[in-house]
């Protein structure tokens, strides 16, 4: 199984799987799919898993983690967390953390990213950095796409707002597998916490990502 548990701090609970548990969906959150394709249905199936048995390790049994405005997850009151799924790899990552603390996953396949949408999510930095280094067989460009969903992630729950991929750049460090974000836009009633670490590991078949935000 790939390591997300290595990329985030120890006291964070992560669940990594492959499949969903009926029996860990609650009715009420499973009202909230009942329309949606049989795709959408067993993905949700599968991040409410792994998300349910993470807080179970917290000691939170029965939390309805239903979906807000944005199907961002709503965590239990003193609780961050965030859920990821690609085929066939899903995770959820969890931990009791203060106000102004928050913290995002992402998981992707290892492939290169289709035609055409390198222009849409890397900065034109970000699409020479990986073309100077496409000789050592790393998708980065979908490295960078993971790392800034990651990102966005742990930006959502702070600001309430959605980022463009190319309102945030992303400087990855290949040897130490980790990056930071080197420019990231702020509104100026509610400025954008700046303080994000993140690492990332590649294997056979994943590219997982993390970021981390803490206050001050």
């Amino acid at each position: 199984m790939a390591g997300l548990t290595g990329l985030l701090p120890p006291d964070v609970v992560v669940v990594e799987g492959t499949g969903g548990d009926p029996t860990e969906v609650l009715p009420v959150e499973r009202a909230h799919v009942a329309r949606a394709v049989p795709k959408r249905q067993a993905e949700f199936e599968q991040g409410r898993t792994c998300a349910r048995r993470a807080l179970r390790r917290l000691g939170i049994e029965g939390w309805a983690l239903l979906p807000g405005p944005k199907r961002e997850p709503r965590w239990p009151p003193g609780v961050v967390g965030a859920i990821t799924h690609t085929d066939g790899y899903v995770a959820a990552a969890v931990a009791r953390r203060p106000a102004g603390w928050s913290l995002g996953i992402d998981a992707e396949q290892r492939a290169p990213l289709p035609d055409g949408v390198a222009d849409l999510v890397c900065t034109g930095r970000e699409q020479r950095w990986s073309a100077a280094r496409t000789g050592d067989g790393v998708p980065w460009e979908a490295v960078v796409f993971s790392a800034k969903e990651s990102v966005f992630k742990a930006w959502f729950p702070l600001t309430g707002r959605w980022l463009g991929y190319l309102d945030a750049d992303v400087d990855l460090d290949p040897e130490a597998g980790t990056f930071r974000v080197l420019a990231l836009r702020s509104d100026a009633d509610r400025p954008a916490p700046a303080d994000y670490r993140g690492r990332f590991i590649v294997t056979s078949d994943l590219i997982l990502t993390t970021a981390v935000v803490e206050p001050g």
